[in-house]
């Protein structure tokens, strides 16, 4: 079948785009927005200067790694007075986990039959291809 010059050609997956799913992934792939995360999901709020006070890096990065968290609507920032203090925002993230839930089953059966090989006894387990013989004794 051959479709006219004028008729356009769409590629489904191409087309396929939630930019607010993107922002959270692209968020959430550096570690150190984790880790960010991970401080406020332990309190209700915390300033800037106390969420960015353990991090190796300087407050402007910092801030732009907020930036980007609040940009994905991950946190919310509320400024009284001289002080911004963060909140987490989790709804962002269990959109990505509805996203995930729907690939689920192409690895279910994967990890399932790992924890089975894992809960065999040990001598029951086929030996790893890869890896050298074991010596079982230097007594003969």
């Amino acid at each position: 079948m051959t479709l006219p010059e004028s008729m356009p050609k769409l590629n489904s997956m191409v087309k396929y785009q939630e930019p607010s799913l993107d922002r959270t992934f692209a968020a959430l792939a550096d570690p150190t927005r984790r880790a960010l995360l991970a401080r406020l999901e332990e309190v209700d709020s915390v300033s800037v200067s106390d969420l960015a006070r353990p991090f190796p890096v300087t407050l402007p990065a910092i801030m732009k790694h907020l930036d980007v968290l609040s940009d994905a609507g991950l946190i919310t920032r509320e400024k009284t007075g001289r002080t911004v203090s963060c909140r987490l925002n989790a709804a962002p993230m269990e959109e990505a986990m509805g996203w995930l839930r729907r690939y689920e089953r192409f690895w279910r059966e994967k990890l399932d039959a790992l924890e089975a090989y894992f809960n065999r006894p040990r001598k029951d387990r086929e030996p790893d291809r890869g890896a050298p013989p074991r010596k079982t004794s230097d007594k003969t």
